[in-house]
């Protein structure tokens, strides 16, 4: 007879009384099962030894549980000690660590072998530790020996969420398995493991595993699945949770279940068994009410065994989602014959001529009597459950979840035939298709994307699209993609290469596949575009581009003007127009021809575009003037920041058919909306603050305002009245005496042009010089002044005036034109004068622009007999190297240097500094600007050669000029 009996244990010496009172150290072969809440390891070895020592020659097997069972009754945190007392069964126990052997399988080989040897009957099982695969396990224990009866439960840690403990008297484990062998010959072993699972849900497909660790479903890391369809609260309760809503998987034929026992920091779980990649998973939950009704049945067939002890490994969340059902179920098995246990971490079910593997949410007990008579129990006792009421909702719960996986079956089977329907229309469509996950991943191409890029689907599912795109388009590829999973369908071109390598231009089509609503991916169609684009492209080229640059025309600078216009009002943003005009480029393309401006222009158009910032729009319209658009962050002083550097990049020397140029610019910003409201109004108003750059000398920025625009009238109608100065004879000639500032005497003048206009009157030089030159009229005016100046000059000289000299300036225009030495023959000629009486004057930057040419022409003068004046001397920005080369007579110090000249000031250094330079390349020096006695005292002391100036006279008309003469005037006193 298999005799048990249980105790609470509540500390050693009620143990030893309990021992000594039921004389259990009398029993040869005695099983001492301990189930204990209390997971401590120095209280469960102290037990441990206690048991060992008290009691040498029992079997011990314990583990430590969430939940025990004590004479069929639940208990919590408590110590459950059940002696079982056989008369004729041996018993023998196992302790074995996982460290040891190479896998579960082998740790369960080994055992079996040491069972075979014993003749076993019935095991007992306690694994311990996550390590340990319990299907791995109890699978290499049947195939060695499958005769045997097994059940057991795995160790519990009571909602701590570690690892568990088991030991037996030799020691204890938490990573490795306890087990008790019954031997066969007197013992009668019947087990029992009902649980009832039913699937629920989708199919998933493990997609990266590696023994029981899977690392992703579906292609996506596995705790996103478990948030979506289980919650943060499963999560949280792992591996608690895990026995109730586990998954469930085909092995061997059969659907077994698949717990998840914990989450790893990665996302990944680890599961209680060994999961392959492709492996199909499904959700599961327990029928209860079928596990009632077996249940019952189960009891009704027990009661006619001959049971005398039960030992009872039930599932931790039978307690949890149904304890009103798991305490009456206890009792009853109590009623047949003691029931002890513990609830645990999985059980071990072993059904009838079947292999016992690892289940949940299960009641599995194992029943065991050495006497073959029957039960004499009445065929009165009766087995009935009466359901509470929130039993009936999770009846109707569990009929619902029948019923909707009845409408999911029923609906896969329609969605094949649409999948039918949908594979004609992916697989036959000329255009290629192909789809992604939520991660860009490909999850389908159809044959026409194989034949289009060479690759096979095999080669491309599971990775990235932007992986076969190039690196520049990668943002923009994402940016169209995450517009395309918020719902809105994408248009775009992008080059994609080939396997082959060869790159094409295709227009790709995104849309967002949507299912319930949500976003699970994306669907893209395309097509090659490229030889239409190529035909596209040049067509717009030759419409919207300029030819010499690539940079958008009038016509595409316009449009681009006018759409953001319409996006800086309906922001309310501000807005920069900007006009850049190359100063007096004219002169290079003269120079050099227009092939060789073109190329500058060119490399003029790559400096600005190389300082542009973010939200830049450059244009050319013609010749040398370009457009700007500023349309980001737009203030005055980033506007005036970008004009800085647009102006110093232009002016870094140019190369350009060997020879060196240094260019400037003129830049003139409008802004919307304060300037202008349309694209018309601030082109005009750019233009105008450009051409008042341009009126200060260039090389500046200049911003719009009403007064400018006032002012752009004003020069718009004198120039209409300069072109025809000429021809109604408004323009006349002034002329200011030249002294010997060592005699005193006069020895010439420098003829200067006035314009008496009849409605407008007199004109300042100032205003309509820089108009002429800029209009091109400066070389037909200038032509004008230098016949006049000469014809004067000779009259004068007929008059008894014989050694009087004429100053005549030169514009830089006129200077550069190739007919200009041909003009001033033309003069001399006209007039008869020597050439020696004739100085040509010219501004040191006129002459350094293009130094090679300037000497060529000022060496064709000298050789006439013209003397050549460097005018304005000190204010240009060339190097001093130039002017030993330059074969001029004299140099004119500019009257800026003059004005302040005092004895103790600044100014009488740089002048004696330029006097002294004249003295040492044997030029004369003229100090223009004279206005103070002073003035000419330190002139004369610092032994300047002439001057002039109001001091020594204004500007004279002919018969003023004439009679200063006659009456022989002294010019200074």
């Amino acid at each position: 007879m298999a005799k048990t009996i249980t105790c609470l244990y509540e500390n050693t010496n009620q143990l030893n009384s309990f021992i000594d009172e039921n004389e259990l150290d009398e029993y040869p072969n005695l099983l001492v099962q301990v189930f204990t809440g209390i997971i401590e390891e120095e209280f469960i070895s102290n037990l441990q030894k206690e048991l060992a020592n008290r009691l040498p020659f029992a079997a011990i097997a314990g583990c430590s549980t969430s939940g025990e069972i004590y004479e069929g009754r639940i208990t919590e945190n408590q110590t459950v000690i059940s002696f079982t007392a056989f008369e004729k069964t041996e018993l023998k126990s196992f302790l074995l660590q996982q460290k040891d052997f190479k896998d579960s399988y082998e740790m369960g080989k080994a055992l079996a072998q040491e069972l075979a040897i014993f003749n076993t009957k019935a095991l007992i099982l306690f694994p311990s530790g996550f390590n340990v695969d319990s299907s791995l396990l109890v699978e290499g224990i049947y195939e060695t020996n499958a005769d045997m009866v097994i059940a057991g439960g795995i160790a519990g840690d009571n909602g701590l969420f570690q690892e568990g403990f088991a030991f037996t008297q030799e020691g204890i484990t938490q990573n490795g398995l306890v087990a008790i062998a019954l031997q066969k010959g007197h013992l009668s072993a019947h087990s029992f493991a009902n649980y009832q699972w039913q699937e629920i849900g989708k199919r998933f497909t493990v997609t990266k595993a590696s023994g029981s660790i899977i690392y992703s479903i579906d292609h996506k890391v596995p705790l996103h699945i478990l948030k979506h369809y289980l919650g943060e609260a499963f999560i949280k309760d792992l591996p608690k949770s895990g026995t109730e809503f586990p998954f469930l998987l085909t092995y061997r034929g059969e659907k077994v279940s698949v717990f998840i026992i914990k989450m790893l920091e990665n996302g990944a779980i680890k599961v209680n068994r060994m999961v392959n990649e492709g492996d199909t998973l499904t959700f599961a939950y327990a029928n209860l009410e079928e596990i009632i009704d077996r249940s019952l049945q189960e009891l009704k067939k027990l009661r006619k065994e001959p049971a005398e002890s039960i030992f009872i490994y039930n599932c931790m969340a039978r307690k949890q989602f149904a304890r009103d059902f798991t305490e009456k179920e206890l009792a009853m098995l109590q009623g047949i014959a003691p029931a002890n246990g513990f609830f645990s971490y999985g059980e071990i079910a072993s059904r009838t001529g079947d292999y016992p593997k690892i289940v949940g949410h299960s009641l599995t007990y194992l029943s065991l009597s050495e006497s073959v008579v029957e039960s004499k129990k009445s065929s009165a006792d009766t087995y009935i459950y009466e359901k509470p009421d929130h039993f009936k909702t999770i009846s109707s719960l569990t009929h619902l979840m029948h019923a909707s996986q009845d409408d999911i079956e029923n609906l896969n089977s329609s969605l094949k035939i649409s999948e039918q329907y949908y594979k004609s229309l992916f697989n036959n469509n000329a255009d290629f298709v192909y789809s992604t996950d939520m991660k860009g991943h490909f999850t389908s191409v159809n044959p026409a994307f194989e034949k289009t890029f060479g690759y096979s689907s095999d080669e491309l599912l599971g990775k990235s699209a932007l992986g076969y795109v190039r690196n520049e388009d990668i943002p923009r590829m994402r940016m169209h993609f995450y517009r395309a999973i918020r719902g809105k369908e994408q248009y775009y071109n992008v080059y994609i290469n080939s396997k082959s390598g060869e790159t094409s231009l295709f227009q790709l089509k995104n849309i967002p596949i949507t299912v319930n609503g949500e976003c699970v991916g994306i669907y893209g169609i395309g097509r090659n575009i490229t030889e239409q684009k190529k035909i596209e492209d040049k067509i717009t080229e030759l419409a919207y581009f300029d030819q010499d640059t690539g940079l958008p025309n009038r016509m595409k600078f316009t449009e681009q003007l006018d759409l953001l216009l319409k996006r800086a009002k309906k922001k309310r943003k501000m807005l920069a127009v900007l006009s850049i005009d190359i100063d007096r480029f004219k002169i290079i393309n003269d120079s050099l021809g227009h092939f060789a401006g073109d190329m500058v222009l060119k490399e003029i158009s790559e400096r600005i575009e190389k300082v542009l910032p973010s939200g830049s729009y450059l244009g050319r319209f013609s010749g040398d003037k370009f457009t700007l658009i500023l349309s980001r962050d737009v203030t005055v002083d980033r506007v005036m920041k970008t004009s800085k550097k647009i102006l110093d990049e232009i002016s870094k020397p140019l190369f350009q058919a060997n020879q060196e140029f240094i260019v400037t610019a003129s830049i003139g910003v409008s802004f919307y909306p304060g300037d202008g409201l349309d694209e018309h109004t601030l082109l005009k108003n750019a233009d105008v603050a450009t051409n008042r750059s341009k009126q200060q000398g260039g090389n500046r920025v200049t911003f719009f305002s009403m007064e400018m625009n006032e002012q752009a009238m004003v020069r718009l109608e004198l120039e209409s009245y300069l072109r025809k100065a000429l021809h109604k004879e408004e323009f006349y000639l002034c002329y200011q005496p030249l002294i010997d500032l060592e005699s005193g005497n006069l020895y010439g003048s420098e003829a200067l042009i006035r314009w008496n206009h009849p409605k407008l009157g007199l004109v300042s030089p100032g205003e309509f010089i820089p108009l002429a030159e800029e209009t091109g009229l400066i070389e037909e005016i200038g032509s004008w002044v230098l016949r006049t100046a000469c014809k004067q000059n000779m009259r004068w000289q007929t008059l008894g005036y014989d050694s009087l000299s004429i100053s005549v300036n030169v514009s830089a225009y006129q200077f550069q034109q190739p007919g200009f030495l041909k003009e001033v023959k033309k003069a001399l000629e006209l007039s008869g004068m020597e050439p020696q009486y004739l100085t040509l004057e010219l501004t040191e930057s006129t002459m350094l622009r293009n130094v090679e040419y300037s000497i060529q022409v000022i060496q064709a003068l000298q050789a006439l007999g013209v003397k050549v004046s460097i005018d304005d001397f000190g204010t240009g920005y060339s190097s001093l190297s130039y002017l030993k080369d330059l074969p001029i007579n004299t140099l004119k110090i500019d009257r800026s240097f003059i004005n302040n000249l005092r004895l103790n000031t600044s100014d009488i250094a740089i002048v004696k500094a330029i006097i002294t330079m004249g003295h040492g390349l044997a030029v004369k020096v003229v100090a223009e600007g004279v206005e103070t006695k002073e003035q000419i005292e330190l002139l004369k002391e610092l032994k300047c050669h002439y001057a002039q100036g109001f001091y020594i006279h204004k500007p004279l008309m002919t018969t003023e000029f004439e009679e200063g003469l006659s009456k022989k005037v002294q010019m200074y006193s």
